[in-house]
């Protein structure tokens, strides 16, 4: 889950334990606490349009460069990931003369995920803000 969600909810959660304690009636209460569920619901919206214009100008960077005028140019990324990818595999099956740091790893994860992830949440995040207007 995004980290910016779980500061929401960690605003949210003691603001609405306050309204909990107050002297109200259980009306004011229970409308209090769906005036702070309808802010957290609007940050929500706002930080998946975010990430959503994110994910495009990222697209956009690829699609240039899968596009791009020089051989190099389109292919630099996967040629990139392809070495990593057979680093991490020569090196699982101890046929490197040396060992490669943890971080050769994260950052095959992180370019492969990168296109996997960005791709599922470019095409999964009108819905999910769909839904949440909806409630």
């Amino acid at each position: 889950m995004n980290p910016i969600f779980n500061l929401l909810g960690q605003i949210v959660a003691p603001v609405t334990k306050l309204v909990d304690e107050l002297h109200t009636s259980e009306d004011e209460k229970l409308k209090a606490r769906a005036a702070l569920v309808e802010i957290q619901l609007r940050a929500g919206e706002q930080l998946l349009a975010y990430e959503g214009k994110l994910m495009d100008a990222k697209a956009g960077i690829i699609r240039a460069e899968a596009q791009g005028q020089s051989w190099l140019q389109r292919s630099w990324r996967p040629i990139t990931m392809l070495t990593f990818l057979g680093l991490v595999v020569a090196d699982a099956m101890g046929l490197l003369a040396f060992r490669l740091a943890g971080e050769a790893w994260s950052l095959l994860q992180i370019g492969l995920g990168g296109y996997v992830v960005g791709r599922s949440a470019e095409k999964i995040a009108p819905t999910i803000t769909a839904a949440m207007r909806k409630d």
